[in-house]
C-alpha cells in the first residue's frame, strides 16, 4: 500500500481508532524494546530499531489524539517523544547521564498533563503519566536513580502500561474527543 493511502486512512480514521492503533504500537514498541535488553545482538538491535519506529508513530499519533486538548502543548511534546527516538538511536549518554530518558521523562509529563487536562481520557491515567515523568525524571541524576530502583522503575511502567492497555481496549471517548476538538477549532 503506498503511503499516501496509510496517511490518508489515518487522516480519515476515528479518534477510537487512532487510539487503538496507539495502543498497538506502544505495545509493540515495549515488547520490542524489552527484548532488545534480553536478547541482544543482531537481533535485539532489530527488536530495538522496530521500537523506535514504534515510539516515532505513536508520539506522531498522540499528537493527533491530543492537539484538542492544548494544540501548542501537544507538538511539544510530539517534538520530544521524536527527539527521544533520535537520541535513543544514538544511545547518547554525556557525563553517564541518560539523557535520552530525560527528554523521555518530560515527554511523558506532557502527555500525562494533556491527558488530565482532556475530557476524552480518564483523569487516572493522567496522573499515572505524570508519575512515570517524574520517574524517569530521577534517571536525571544516577545516583538518585541507582537508589530509587526499582521503585522508579516499576511507577515508569505501571503509568505507560496503564495507558496502553486503556488505549487497546476503550481506546478514547470519540463524542468527547469530537466536541473538544471543535473547541479547540473555534478558540484559533
Amino acid at each position: 500500500m503506498p503511503a499516501s493511502a496509510i496517511t490518508d486512512r489515518l487522516r480519515d480514521a476515528s479518534p477510537r481508532d487512532k487510539a487503538r492503533l496507539a495502543g498497538v504500537l506502544y505495545l509493540l514498541a515495549i515488547l520490542m524494546g524489552g527484548g532488545a535488553v534480553f536478547v541482544g545482538g543482531k537481533v535485539g538491535s532489530v527488536a530495538y530499531f522496530i521500537a523506535i519506529l514504534c515510539n516515532v508513530a505513536v508520539a506522531l499519533l498522540f499528537y493527533a489524539l491530543l492537539k484538542p486538548a492544548h494544540r501548542s502543548l501537544a507538538l511539544l511534546a510530539t517534538c520530544l517523544g521524536l527527539a527521544t527516538s533520535g537520541i535513543g538511536v544514538l544511545r547518547w549518554h554525556p557525563w553517564g547521564v541518560d539523557v535520552g530518558m530525560i527528554f523521555f521523562g518530560s515527554y511523558c509529563l506532557l502527555i500525562g498533563y494533556l491527558i488530565f487536562k482532556s475530557p476524552f481520557l480518564p483523569r487516572l491515567l493522567g496522573a499515572l503519566m505524570l508519575f512515570a515523568g517524574v520517574a524517569w525524571l530521577t534517571f536525571l541524576l544516577p545516583l538518585l536513580a541507582s537508589h530509587l530502583a526499582p521503585y522508579n522503575l516499576a511507577t515508569g511502567f505501571l503509568g505507560q502500561a496503564a495507558l496502553m492497555l486503556w488505549l487497546l481496549v476503550k481506546g478514547v471517548n470519540a463524542q468527547r474527543w469530537r466536541e473538544q476538538a471543535r473547541a479547540a477549532g473555534a478558540r484559533q
